[in-house]
């Protein structure tokens, strides 16, 4: 294609609002995909009582989770709904979240933390063993952070809604996190788990902790268990 009429199909493009949504970066897209049940679309509990019930919890039971409900909980978090459309609304259908999971107890899943694509609905290990104590101490020493079966942590590349919307984007960013949090609080209290959102913690000892890429910022870290009793 000459650099004239790339030009112009660019700018026919970019006349007709189309938007070119960024890619996942290469770190994250390494390693083979462990595939995940598939999620369910239907439950026994209606979104009213998820809303009025729902609690912050933050002791969990040494249960293990199963491979169904930790499919449903990312699902909820970041999976795809139709077409390239998530779970959680996006400024300009940009999508600059990523999820992490540092899995301690899932039945069928080794201890390890794992990156979700959305895509694939599935997960790349980024690397082995439970690192659930050295996250816990990377949030000032929360203990409950690391007292899950599990911990979702919820991680942003600025750039992908930046781009577009310029330093208003940083907002956006963060309005789709806690969106992408408040699914999984439902989500979780459907499947009669427990979650709390822990947001205080050393960004760089959890970018370090779970060995993310540079322009992934974490935002927040979810333990997600069953309740104790």
């Amino acid at each position: 294609m000459s650099k004239c009429l790339f030009r112009i199909v660019i700018g026919i493009l970019l006349l007709s609002g189309c938007a070119f949504v960024s890619p996942p970066d290469a770190a994250a897209q390494s390693g083979t995909v462990i595939e995940l049940p598939q999620p369910q679309s239907g439950g026994t509990v209606a979104v009213e009582e998820a809303l009025r019930s729902r609690r912050s919890t933050r002791s969990f039971s040494p249960a293990s989770l199963s491979l169904d409900e930790l499919s449903q909980l990312l699902w909820a978090a970041q999976g795809i709904k139709a077409g390239i459309f998530r779970t959680a609304p996006s400024a300009g259908a940009l999508y600059p979240l990523e999820v992490y999971v540092a899995v301690g107890n899932v039945e069928g899943l080794a201890a390890g933390v794992y990156h979700y694509d959305p895509a694939t609905h599935g997960l790349r290990e980024i690397l082995q063993g439970d690192v659930r104590k050295s996250l816990s101490s990377a949030a000032y020493g929360q203990k409950w952070a690391g007292r899950g079966a599990i911990a979702l942590v919820i991680a942003a590349v600025y750039e992908r809604t930046t781009k577009k919307y310029g330093e208003r984007g940083i907002r956006y960013v963060h309005m789709e996190a806690g969106h992408a949090a408040q699914n999984v609080y439902l989500q979780a209290h459907a499947l009669g788990l427990g979650t709390v959102l822990v947001g205080a913690f050393m960004d760089n000892r959890v970018k370090k902790v779970l060995q993310l890429p540079d322009k992934h910022q974490p935002l927040s870290i979810m333990p997600v268990g069953k309740p104790p009793g």
